[in-house]
């Protein structure tokens, strides 16, 4: 028995990185799971993993970027697994340049893999479990997004990604808000691991160790988090925005109202500076831009 038995989830970008460790550990914990990402053959090499584990997976090549093809990804699910109760939005790219540098076509496809990759999934499903709780089921629900430290503080080098990922957090936000009368959570994380994409912009940082200790940067330290997240048992978690690495595991604070000064009438721009300053001095620092 696992913590995930009779559960169904799509990953996305599961054919390699982030995404197979998730597939293979929710299908260690019961899962059936949903393989999808852009390349075939990875796809269904990871799909292959998990049935000869002894667990029940398929593997769906088809576009997160479009609500029509995100129907037909939830279709494959529900005509080889009966339900979907699971989305991990995963899958992404990077187009890293300096701001000044950036082009149309990097700021667009960086945008539309990650922030509406994010979108065109969890709409299809959040509808489809609206239905079902106004039938009267019970359901019990998760979308589990992926921001980043780039979205959450921002970095030199990935302004596009940054802007993404931080729409993806203020997105799960208001997933949690909306969908939670529904039965359904959202929460999202930031995590740091070796992937494609982290070895392609940062390789001596990720590396594995050479002496064979703790490989604080290996991608299955933070699949128990995400599974955990996926099932039953993590009901009443949603809303939050969680940072994993290694065995290190953060909740962020997220955007508040800090210190404020209220004068009960129109300032002046002099006023306002001054306000600022005081407020400044009072205020949290916020973290550094990553890079800077």
């Amino acid at each position: 028995m696992g913590i995930c038995d009779q559960r169904s989830v799509i990953i996305t970008g599961a054919g390699g990185g982030l995404g197979r460790a998730y597939a293979l550990a929710f299908a260690a914990e019961g899962a059936r799971v949903c393989v999808n990402d852009i390349q075939r053959e990875a796809a269904e090499a990871v799909a292959a993993e998990i049935r000869e584990q002894g667990g029940e997976a398929i593997a769906v090549i088809d576009d997160i970027t479009s609500l029509a093809g995100a129907e037909r990804i939830v279709a494959a699910a529900v005509e080889a697994f009966g339900d979907v109760q699971v989305l991990v939005n995963n899958a992404g790219v990077l187009r890293d340049k300096m701001f000044v540098g950036l082009d149309e076509a990097d700021w667009d496809l960086v945008v539309q893999v990650h922030l509406k990759g994010h979108f065109c999934l969890a709409n299809v499903l959040a509808r489809r479990w609206r239905e079902q709780a106004k039938a009267g089921r019970k359901v019990e629900a998760r979308i589990i997004n992926t921001s980043s430290g780039a979205g959450l503080q921002g970095s030199i080098g990935q302004a596009n990604y940054s802007a993404a990922k931080g729409g993806v957090a203020a997105l799960t936000l208001v997933q949690a808000a909306e969908l939670a009368r529904y039965g359904v959570t959202a929460n999202a994380l930031a995590p740091a691991a070796r992937t494609a994409m982290t070895e392609s912009a940062m390789p001596e940082v990720v590396k594995a160790p050479e002496d064979g200790g703790f490989d604080a940067w290996a991608p299955d330290n933070v699949a128990p988090l995400v599974v955990w997240l996926g099932s039953s048992a993590s009901e009443g978690v949603t809303g939050q925005v969680f940072e994993s690495q290694g065995g290190r595991l953060s909740v962020c604070d997220g955007w508040r109202t800090g210190p404020e000064e209220d004068q009960g009438r129109r300032l002046t721009p002099e006023e306002a500076g001054e306000t600022i300053h005081r407020l400044m001095n009072r205020a949290e620092p916020a973290q550094k831009v990553w890079g800077s």
